[in-house]
């Protein structure tokens, strides 16, 4: 654990949470100085707590014992804070973590939109990280970086490879959202088997502005956003894991069906290029199967092991009336969730923003 940095995960006992902690396990850059939650769940063991099922645990991160949150404890012993709490408690728990000196890495919404808070993929804007050094707090080491939404995230990364070769005049999504994207225990079973339900709230909105503050620019002390349309539809499905989008496209120019899916496939970024440990090789596999991809297999797409669930998958590549129509499938927990912030925070420590 020598020259680790030191990093606490807060609401440890939270479906985001437990993600951090898998992520942390053994990562070269991160050592976990403890995991934090509310007063009831202070001293019980991590493992007794467990809601993410599909990861074995070191028996030694089982043993973990819960604390409850203590902000002027974790500012001392920890550069790093890993926010998995629910957006209510996150907004004013993170300002106090950044006013204190701490880099707080946030899947929370709470501060998306502040004036000075970007929302981070780094496969699409890291040239954002710049609006950090007009937060308040950034004198003191302390500053906000925030990933997207589960459903902004997923599909963000091929409308920026798209973006950057063919130009985007209007993006229309349409989301297939998995229930553990709204956190455990999800939605009831009666409300959601064998059903769907046309409304998450505030999802289409949140869609409709973040996937244009991510796709435009930071520059005199404020965000640009992009100028092409969002428009978007939401409905949660019976699905555990893993949000399927469709997406129908009004680009500037009009590439074959080939040359679109070569440029998906062949995008790559800055945490591809810097070898950083949470970003898959390629971060946009494009599927050839007329029937994919699917969540039940292509959910956990990204390799190496660390990145698996960190990709997105395209496939139905097609052109109609104009418009280009595909299907995208990401790992919402890890993709767009824990692992945003982790990637996030894993190219502030290899650019020195730590």
């Amino acid at each position: 654990m020598s020259g680790k940095i030191n990093v606490a995960v807060l609401g440890a006992t939270g479906m985001i949470g437990q993600r951090f902690v898998e992520m942390l396990e053994d990562h070269p850059y991160f050592n976990i100085e403890g995991l934090y939650a509310s007063e009831r769940s202070e001293g019980k063991k991590f493992g007794d707590t467990l809601k993410v099922r599909d990861n074995p645990y070191k028996q030694e991160t089982l043993d973990m014992k819960i604390s409850k949150m203590d902000v002027d404890h974790i500012a001392k012993h920890c550069r790093i804070a890993f926010s998995g709490i629910p957006s209510d408690l996150a907004g004013p728990t993170e300002t106090e973590l950044a006013q204190k000196g701490v880099a707080v890495f946030t899947n929370a919404g709470s501060h998306r939109m502040d004036a000075h808070v970007p929302i981070i993929v780094p496969e699409v804007n890291v040239g954002q990280f710049d609006s950090i050094k007009d937060q308040d707090t950034y004198a003191n080491g302390g500053y906000i970086v925030t990933n997207a939404n589960c459903s902004s995230t997923g599909i963000v990364v091929p409308l920026k490879a798209m973006q950057d070769a063919y130009g985007l005049k209007q993006v229309f999504v349409s989301t297939y959202q998995a229930i553990s994207g709204a956190g455990y225990p999800g939605v009831p079973s009666l409300d959601i088997m064998g059903n769907v339900i046309p409304f998450i709230s505030h999802e289409e909105e949140k869609m409709e502005t973040e996937l244009c503050k991510m796709l435009g620019t930071y520059g005199n002390g404020k965000f640009n956003f992009a100028d092409f349309k969002v428009m978007a539809n939401c409905a949660r499905v019976p699905v555990i894991d893993g949000h399927t989008e469709s997406l129908v496209l009004d680009l500037e120019q009009q590439p074959s069906l080939e040359e679109l899916a070569k440029t998906l496939a062949d995008f790559r970024a800055e945490p591809q290029k810097m070898g950083l440990p949470s970003a898959p090789e390629q971060p946009i596999i494009v599927m050839t199967e007329q029937n994919r991809p699917q969540a039940i297999y292509d959910v956990f797409a990204g390799s190496p092991a660390r990145a698996r669930g960190m990709a997105s998958s395209v496939g139905r590549i097609r052109q109609s009336n104009g418009y280009y129509k595909m299907w995208v499938l990401s790992h919402n927990t890890l993709r767009g969730g824990a692992g945003g912030s982790m990637l996030n925070a894993e190219y502030a420590y290899k650019k020195g923003i730590l």
